[in-house]
């Protein structure tokens, strides 16, 4: 592997690690409605299990409701199942062939324990990124012994590995932060 490409491949693994870590956090029902909440809920469509933003148009019309409409109607109650099955607090009713989502308040200990999981979350995204650290130390560890590089080189490789490093966890840190001041606002 050529030096450069070592930084470049970090740094991908690293934004890797960053937007899963961010798709997770959306998920996180914070009292606001979100179609992300609800789109990747497995639904039995078809002989397969297939993902809710796959057969249906999500959309939230005010600010505690998530509306459901399945383009098939014929998967209103498979839709209506989903939800139910996935047992994330929501009661789904339907209303002709639009299913609505009325999102219940968040008790304080509710949004304590949303916390907690989001702090986990981060701690997922943070270990994802330090993986990739390691991989590309161990790469440029072996270009040194490979007399790929010199001493110099391996120190300024380092560096910006570690630079990444930092700015991708910070930006995690971030997002974390505005997440639980998300779930505090009452």
């Amino acid at each position: 592997m050529e030096p450069d490409q070592v930084v470049k491949k970090a740094r991908a693994d690293m934004q890797k690690a960053l937007e899963h870590t961010l798709h997770e956090l959306n998920s996180i029902h914070t009292g606001k409605a979100s179609p992300s909440m609800v789109e990747s809920i497995p639904v039995n469509a078809y002989g397969s299990s297939m993902q809710m933003k796959e057969v249906a148009a999500i959309t939230t019309p005010d600010a505690r409701t998530i509306q459901i409409e399945p383009w098939d109607k014929g998967l209103l109650q498979e839709v209506e199942k989903g939800i139910q099955t996935a047992n994330i607090g929501i009661n789904p009713t339907v209303r002709g062939s639009t299913i609505f989502c009325p999102l219940p308040e968040l008790s304080g200990d509710r949004r304590k324990d949303l916390i907690k999981i989001s702090h986990g979350m981060g701690e997922q995204g943070r270990v994802g990124v330090r993986a990739a650290r390691r991989d590309a130390m161990d790469a440029i560890k072996q270009l040194v012994k490979d007399k790929a590089i010199s001493e110099d080189d391996q120190k300024r490789l380092e560096k910006e590995v570690q630079s990444e490093t930092d700015s991708f966890v910070a930006e995690i840190e971030q997002h974390l932060k505005a997440k639980e001041a998300e779930l505090l606002q009452v």
